[in-house]
């Protein structure tokens, strides 16, 4: 992806429109519409305001997709964190186009089973899981027919006043910072969701809960990480 590109998910996988965006950066709406659209470019100072607000490096924001390392046969050269960056920015964006985002369901895989796919240039998601009010799945990601990444989870409701459209509008909020299920902290009227993980991208195991009010309604235990060494 080009920076124009990476902008505009950057930007929604923040929740923001252009014209909120602008006024975090203090520059006209205009000015952000040119800089996704490739018309123009930010200046050094608005790259580090992006980078700081985006939570990723400046050097992600200005190198092209083109410019990575691709894929060996063994799988992908996770040294540069450009690589690491563009996977994980794949991510929330197949997260807020699939489930989370009541979009993109496919022909069950398995028997009886939910499944979500979303592709992207050389990227495929692929998400599946089993059940209802407990339920197990997985989602993974390759590129070039390569698998880079995979999760597994398990989960169950609590309670009768378990909100599944407030897990999903809490799914939607992740961001670089947290971009294994939800964000760390995410509020909405009566429901609080908040999730804790232990590691990084490359190898992690995670918990996330929903509360309805003072109450625990939901839960979820995830693991995952990389599939190839990142030494």
């Amino acid at each position: 992806m080009i920076f124009s590109e990476k902008l505009a998910v950057l930007r929604k996988n923040k929740g923001l429109t252009q014209e909120s965006l602008a006024e975090k950066l203090n520059v006209s709406r205009q000015a952000v519409a040119k800089w996704e659209s490739g018309q123009a470019y930010p200046d050094i100072s608005n790259l580090i305001q992006i980078s700081n607000l985006m939570n990723v490096t400046v050097d992600y924001l200005v190198r092209d997709g083109e410019c990575m390392k691709s894929l060996s046969e063994d799988g992908a050269d996770f040294s540069s964190d450009a690589n690491l960056e563009e996977l994980i920015l794949f991510r929330l964006e197949a997260n807020v186009n699939t489930y989370a985002g009541f979009m993109n369901e496919v022909e069950s895989s398995r028997l009886d089973s939910h499944d979500f796919r979303y592709q992207n240039g050389d990227y495929v998601y692929y998400d599946t899981y089993v059940g209802g009010e407990q339920f197990a799945g997985e989602e993974a990601v390759w590129k070039n027919g390569k698998s880079l990444y995979a999760m597994n989870y398990l989960g169950r409701v609590l309670s009768k006043d378990f909100s599944g459209n407030f897990l999903k509008d809490a799914l939607r909020h992740a961001d670089r910072k947290m971009p294994y299920r939800g964000p760390e902290h995410y509020e909405d009227g009566e429901f609080t969701y908040k999730c804790s993980v232990n590691g990084d991208f490359t190898w992690f195991q995670g918990y996330e809960e929903i509360f309805f009010h003072d109450k625990k309604v939901y839960e979820c235990f995830f693991h995952g990480g990389l599939m190839i060494s990142n030494s």
